[in-house]
């Protein structure tokens, strides 16, 4: 069905749907790049992209040609120059709530995995602090760390927290089932208390990389042993082991495990508490 026409152009619902597409596309991609090299590589691509339409339906035989060609070697230069990128738009297609409806992503061993080091961590007396990312990319707070890229696993998480490690200082960053960095440096919030609770340095940075970024933030506490989970600058103290191991599967896949979606106990104080920024968003 034909909407209206320019000049010889005929536009129809497709020609919109297909231009809609691109560009969202083409902005996932350029967000993915931002503040890189490859981003102003990307802009010149896009030009030719523009000149090569622009002369086609001019009827420019030699320039859209010349165009052409050099579109068909980009193509090959983008998949190599922006592999990274790529990837991360490809992540963040996996993540969005249409695919994810059709792609069934199971975090609940991963989420086990931290809940059972926590566990242990807490019958030795050690905190922890782990942030997991959603969407957000952090890699400012992760280069502030030491690279691991390891898969992730109970005894790797117990041993970076012992007290005796280098590494126990500081956050562990999780990414898609691999740990990505240690001891890194996260933004404390400026909230220091909820009540008449004091909130530690854990807490504080759990709760201010979650204001900041989409992630989701656990933490162990050294001096009380008990568990906490931040969100959208959201803190949840007191958590149980079950309790903990829900919400991190809740807020990653967007629902709980069917043999645990009941209701939560009950003993968990969540105190729904929102950061300033957070009200400021």
């Amino acid at each position: 069905m034909d909407l209206f026409s320019i000049g010889f152009l005929t536009i129809t619902w497709l020609d919109i749907i297909d231009v809609l597409l691109v560009s969202f596309l083409f902005y996932r991609l350029y967000v993915a790049m931002r503040g890189t090299i490859a981003a102003q590589v990307f802009l010149g691509l896009v030009l030719v992209i523009i000149g090569s339409v622009v002369a086609r339906a001019a009827d420019m035989k030699t320039l859209s040609w010349i165009l052409k060609t050099l579109t068909d070697i980009w193509v090959i230069a983008l998949i190599v120059l922006f592999q990274p990128e790529l990837r991360r738009l490809l992540l963040f297609l996996g993540r969005n709530p249409i695919f994810k409806f059709f792609i069934r992503t199971d975090v609940s061993e991963y989420a086990d995995i931290i809940v059972r080091a926590f566990d242990e961590l807490r019958q030795r007396h050690e905190g922890a602090l782990i942030v997991i990312i959603r969407t957000t990319d952090i890699k400012l707070f992760v280069d502030t760390g030491l690279p691991l890229h390891a898969q992730i696993s109970k005894e790797l998480l117990v041993s970076i927290f012992n007290k005796r490690s280098p590494l126990h200082d500081g956050a562990v960053v999780i990414k898609d089932r691999y740990i990505e960095a240690a001891r890194c440096t996260l933004p404390l919030s400026q909230v220091e208390s909820i009540g008449e609770k004091m909130l530690g340095t854990r807490h504080r940075a759990g709760l201010g990389i979650s204001e900041q970024a989409d992630v989701v933030t656990v933490v162990l506490s050294e001096e009380t042993g008990e568990f906490a989970l931040a969100k959208n600058g959201r803190l949840s103290l007191n958590l149980t082991s079950d309790e903990l191991r829900d919400k991190i599967t809740e807020s990653i896949t967007g629902h709980l495990p069917v043999q645990d979606a009941v209701a939560l106990s009950g003993q968990a104080k969540d105190y729904a508490f929102e950061s300033r920024e957070g009200l400021d968003r």
